[in-house]
């Protein structure tokens, strides 16, 4: 994976730096496609800044940055009509709607661009910027007054003095085909990736002379609304002199819904440029705000993606990959076979229920056909990049082969690999003893969201877990001792090893939330660590709220559990990691070797009457669904529990209320009823 990101980097520089590409657009897609595969099947092995995450190179001194007013967030994907029901059933359960209230949504394309976010002050386009990662994105404003749909200009009357227009940047196929048969001395292999190229030109007039094209879907910030329906602020954007697409529809149901899909999909091949599926969105504006956002999706909008595309191949061989949470998980090495014109030589397989045809809980899949090495079988891509396998051709199996027997010691250190119950992974015991769960840990230490120490990369980790200096993340910190070898180490100078001893220096002070992602706990993501963060300010705190609830028949378990986001498993798997000797002794000696640990505030939530108090939800609630009552409290800055204790602030009654409400009297903890807290969320 590093030597296909640093392949895919190297020839993203000498396109989009030096103008001057030594690969071909086909062996790129192949190369990108092929390491995007990896980082699904293995997404604990990704770095965050691998150029399957970005089109083009990084951007130059030539781009600035901009930080979005409004984050620029991704869509849930759906893949089948069972998808779509839930999601509409979701949203009825989170807004506590019965099955025959009216509601409706958009369906429109999905097209296959780039983002772009436009932003107009008194009517005037004054920036362009891709989504980036979502918070920050490159200024490509130059760039984009080159695309022909876009205006500089809004018109008509009653033009907010602020509007910042969200859209999909897009080539059609005539102008694609017009660009290749043009003599610009390349052949681009899509039309997404030429618009990409385009739109991060460092000369303007490269950009100009690709034709790009616009179409508006959404919007970011505004000084005032455009309409109380996404269908209405649509229109208006259209008003505004911007091209939205002609299949935008309203839908009243589910039904309505996969009839718009159907209907897409069958002139997906005329439409004369890409896309890849719909996108369904709750049309009243009002309901998107009550619904919110996950961490990186809105509950409100789902892309309901086309069906993958196929092709068969033989399967050479299974090998086992160790993560560094010890799990085992099987690869088929394919003979390389091209789907929807990608390359694919590799593809997930789950694990030894998925191999043996049987799902974990016992029920047959692929008819219960097992899956050989030498079979002949078939691949998809799941939502266009994941390859996974889901046939196997009996006809074609070849004499003699026997069912795979999946191993129950660990390939990289020899220890037993375990299946819990219950558990449809096989893990290897080995722990820190084991090569690739100890390399493993130590790239996740250092990745971008964790510790992310400058001049300190995978390649480098592996190399000094290799020769011995570094077995666990505090002798990172004692590197500074290896002066003398770090400089008669290939590739370093008395530069480089000043940056990464300076590097790592500066990581001595590091954000509480960063450090509870980088130990790498199961289970304990980016967004669980910034969640658990907030809630506990600082380290103290978290680890005494964690060894309170070793014991899981405690008000310290119940707190940890009831914590919206947590959990038992993710609490389980936190109190389990801190017990184990071996473990917290690492945790402590890393710990000592920090300076400080910063305090992650919680958002700012001025006025709130209930910022930083802990809330209790007990009862019937008949205008608000529960579900929605704590995203609400969490928003406003309370911490919302699911037991009540001498630490709780309030609790909200309601109908059959029962022992909560009784232990609140005894506690005299404040109790209010539905319409008191209506009051309160409602501002």
């Amino acid at each position: 994976m590093a030597g296909l990101a640093a392949t895919i980097e190297q020839a993203n520089a000498d396109y989009y730096r030096a103008d001057a590409p030594t690969m071909g657009d086909a062996t790129y897609d192949a190369l990108k496609q092929e390491l995007a595969a990896l980082e699904a099947e293995h997404p604990h092995l990704a770095a965050p800044d691998s150029p399957t995450s970005k089109v083009g190179a990084a951007p130059s001194e030539a781009f600035g940055k901009v930080t979005h007013a409004v984050r620029m967030m991704s869509l849930e994907n759906a893949f089948s009509e069972q998808d779509v029901a839930d999601f509409v059933a979701r949203i009825r359960s989170f807004l506590n709607l019965s099955a025959d209230a009216p509601l409706a949504f958009t369906a429109e394309p999905k097209i296959d661009g780039l983002s772009l976010s436009i932003r107009y002050e008194v009517g005037r386009l004054v920036q362009a910027a891709t989504r980036g990662d979502g918070t920050t994105g490159e200024d490509v404003t130059a760039n984009a007054l080159h695309i022909r749909d876009l205006p500089h200009r809004l018109r008509g009357p009653h033009v907010p003095d602020l509007v910042e227009v969200r859209g999909e940047v897009y080539m059609t196929h005539a102008d694609f085909a017009a660009l290749n048969e043009g003599g610009e001395g390349r052949v681009f292999a899509n039309p997404r990736n030429a618009a990409g190229g385009a739109l991060r030109q460092l000369d303007p007039t490269v950009t100009a002379r690709r034709p790009l094209h616009f179409f508006a879907y959404g919007w970011g910030a505004l000084s005032q609304p455009l309409a109380p329906t996404q269908s209405g602020a649509v229109a208006r954007l259209a008003e505004f002199g911007f091209s939205t697409n002609p299949l935008m529809r309203l839908c009243h149901s589910v039904g309505d819904l996969l009839a718009a899909w159907a209907e897409i999909e069958q002139r997906r091949a005329t439409l004369g440029y890409d896309i890849d599926g719909v996108v369904y969105k709750l049309d009243d504006l009002g309901l998107q705000t009550r619904l919110g956002y996950r961490s990186t999706t809105p509950r409100w909008a789902l892309a309901h993606k086309f069906p993958a595309q196929t092709a068969w191949t033989r399967l050479d061989r299974i090998e086992i990959q160790v993560g560094r949470t010890g799990a085992l998980s099987p690869v088929a090495r394919l003979d390389p076979v091209t789907v929807g014109g990608v390359v694919v030589s590799n593809a997930t397989l789950h694990n030894e229920d998925y191999i043996a045809g049987r799902a974990a809980d016992g029920a047959e899949i692929r008819g219960g056909v097992d899956i050989r090495e030498g079979d002949w079988v078939r691949v998809f891509r799941a939502g266009d990049v994941i390859p996974k396998l889901d046939a196997v051709d009996l006809d074609r199996r070849p004499e003699g082969s026997a069912p795979y027997a999946f191993p129950e010691t660990c390939p990289a250190c020899g220890s037993e690999a375990l299946r819990e119950p219950g558990d449809a992974v096989r893990r290897c015991t080995g722990g820190l003893a084991c090569p690739a769960q100890a390399i493993e840990k130590l790239r996740h230490f250092v990745s971008r969201a964790a510790f992310d120490i400058e001049g300190l990369g995978s390649r480098q980790v592996e190399a000094f877990y290799n020769a011995g200096w570094i077995a666990e993340p505090a002798d990172i910190f004692a590197l500074a001792e290896r002066r003398a070898d770090l400089l008669s180490t290939p590739g370093y100078g008395e530069k480089s090893v000043t940056a990464l001893l300076a590097g790592i220096e500066a990581r001595r002070v590091i954000p509480l939330d960063r450090l509870i992602f980088a130990l790498g706990i199961r289970h304990v993501g980016e967004q669980a660590a910034r969640l658990l963060a907030r809630r506990f300010h600082d380290w103290h705190s978290f680890v005494a709220a964690v060894d309170a609830a070793h014991d899981e028949d405690t008000d310290a378990w119940r707190d940890l559990t009831a914590i919206e986001g947590v959990g038992s498993v993710m609490a389980r798997s936190l109190t389990t990691s801190f017990a184990q000797e071996t473990e917290r002794a690492a945790i402590d000696r890393l710990v000592a070797q920090l300076t400080d640990i910063v305090p992650v505030e919680a958002p700012k939530t001025e006025g709130s009457p209930i910022a930083g108090l802990t809330v209790v939800f007990t009862g019937t609630l008949e205008k608000m669904t529960r579900a929605e009552a704590k995203v609400r409290a969490e928003a406003m800055g309370a911490k919302v529990a699911g037991s009540v204790s001498a630490r709780t602030d309030l609790v909200v009654a309601g109908p059959g209320a029962g022992s909560k409400a009784k232990k609140a009297a005894e506690l005299g903890v404040r109790v209010i009823d539905e319409d008191e807290w209506l009051t309160i969320a409602q501002g």
